[in-house]
């Protein structure tokens, strides 16, 4: 009977926890770990993604359920855990932690690596996944073959003689270092690649079977002399082939290239037959145009709505099932295809011959011109920019605000002050732009606010960021060094 007792109370406990919210649950999931516990409990972990933190960061709100969720994904192969460092600030100053939230990975409690990945629960989760395991994974037979390259991604299958191989032993150096991007494996059966034809020593890149298609080769070979430099350009080079399923982990590496994107329904989870009916079209005619300069790739447009919107100012009901299309230049142009994408493909056939003739025009992001631009400071949109900052006959001081940005109002009458000061100068403008809703043109680097630069007569191409105090005479003494020209203030040239 005392038996029957002690059950019960368990049997409850267990009902409750699986009543218990999926986001409770998940925010168990993250070990919290503190000064007294930190090292003992990361030594126990083979490999942990540590975030560490303050809970007023706003940077950090955003992080914590796609961090969450990511745990709850990686339970039982890789722990996540959480260091508040308002609170346990002497284990986030002994790991030289100074911005949040800051990501390290730590194998036996040991910092081995920052975590420069994704913030996604997705991409977290396939980013830690490969920091599982070893560097590369050693296949036996043909049907280990078959079983790795059978994958979502891309796969690395490096084929050697034997284990004393030397390219092995670089190989194996690559994957290490290469292992947080690619999937890497290897074998010491040359008969496992017998089937490609080949006899020797080599390297095959799978590319992922849902990307397979009649315009490329699903397997390429490279047989040069083998470094870690040689591998990764290769890698480099086909590893997205004609047209790469873009995300939100990839994007940036694929945008250091002139991009065409097509945006549409694309699913290759559920609906793979589906996701390449536009893809494949979208290759049909990218084939005609090889060697222009331009890449192309496909992208599910519900991750990128908000893009869309706020860089090609593409309603989020624009469309319909059919794809959006844009090109995106690496130097930050942007162009838009309004006609509709036909299933022929003769309306991208149109757009690509547009682009590459130079008819097409480009897509800014602007607010309206101001008709009355009376006031001291000369406010500026992406339609006025080049009038305005690159007038060849005058220094231009350009100040990028956020209208909600507390320290833009802060400094808002020491810059009319400024202007005020400057007002009878006809070869000075002051002027300032809002960042949130204008393009901000190419070759200034706008990452928060204010951020202000000075665009001087005969350098345009090369502006200045001014990096000074925020008082009126710091402003003024900077002006002085790298204006043009002497400053008249209040009406009269002054030597400052």
């Amino acid at each position: 009977m005392a038996a029957a007792v002690h059950l019960f109370p368990t049997c409850v406990c267990v009902v409750l926890l699986c009543r218990l919210p999926a986001s409770v649950c998940s925010r168990r999931d993250v070990l919290e770990l503190g000064d007294a516990d930190f090292d003992y409990l990361a030594m126990e972990q083979e490999t942990m993604l540590v975030k560490f933190y303050a809970p007023w960061c706003g940077h950090c709100k955003k992080l914590a359920p796609e961090f969450d969720r990511a745990a709850t994904r990686l339970k039982g192969s890789v722990r996540l855990a959480k260091v508040d460092c308002t609170t346990h600030s002497e284990t986030c100053g002994r790991f030289g932690v100074s911005g949040y939230p800051t990501l390290k990975i730590f194998r036996y409690g040991r910092d081995s690596a920052p975590y420069d990945g994704p913030r996604t629960a997705e991409g977290i989760y396939q980013y830690m996944k490969k920091q599982t395991g070893p560097d590369s994974v050693l296949l036996r037979t043909k049907e280990d073959l078959q079983a790795f390259v059978n994958n979502y991604d891309a796969s690395i299958v490096g084929v050697f003689s034997g284990a004393d191989s030397s390219r092995l032993a670089e190989f194996l150096k690559a994957a290490g270092l290469l292992r947080e991007q690619f999937r890497f494996a290897h074998s010491t059966d040359l008969q496992l690649a017998e089937d490609r034809g080949i006899h020797s020593e080599c390297v095959l890149l799978f590319r992922p079977p849902r990307l397979s298609n009649t315009f490329e080769d699903s397997v390429v070979i490279f047989k040069d002399y083998l470094t870690i430099g040689s591998l990764r350009r290769f890698i480099r080079d086909h590893i997205y082939g004609l047209c790469p399923h873009m995300t939100l982990e990839n994007k940036d590496r694929l945008r250091v290239r002139d991009l065409l994107t097509a945006y549409y329904d694309l699913d290759y989870h559920h609906n793979v037959r589906g996701s390449n009916y536009w893809r494949n079209r979208v290759m049909k005619v990218a084939s005609k145009y090889g060697g222009r300069g331009l890449t192309y790739s496909v992208a599910n447009k519900k991750d990128f709505l908000s893009e869309l919107e706020d860089d090609f100012g593409l309603g989020t009901s624009d469309g319909g099932e059919l794809p959006f299309v844009t090109i995106r230049t690496r130097l930050g142009h942007k162009y838009t295809m309004r006609e509709e994408f036909t299933r022929d493909g003769q309306s991208l056939e149109r757009f690509l011959d547009d682009y590459f003739a130079g008819r097409l025009k480009r897509y800014v992001k602007s607010e309206p011109v101001p008709e009355r631009n009376t006031a001291d400071v000369k406010m500026v949109v992406a339609e006025s920019f080049d009038d305005v900052v690159n007038d060849p006959d005058k220094d231009v001081l350009i100040q990028f605000y956020s209208p909600s940005c507390p320290h833009c109002k802060k400094l808002e009458p020491v810059y009319r002050e400024l202007a005020h000061t400057l007002y009878y100068d006809p070869k000075i403008v002051i002027a300032k732009m809002n960042a949130i809703d204008n393009d901000v043109p190419l070759g200034y680097d706008v990452q928060g606010f204010p951020t202000i630069y000075f665009a001087p007569v005969g350098k345009k191409d090369e502006p200045v960021r001014y990096e000074g105090g925020r008082e009126l005479r710091d402003f003024l003494n900077f002006l002085k060094r790298e204006a043009s020209h002497s400053l008249v203030l209040s009406g009269s040239k002054d030597e400052l």
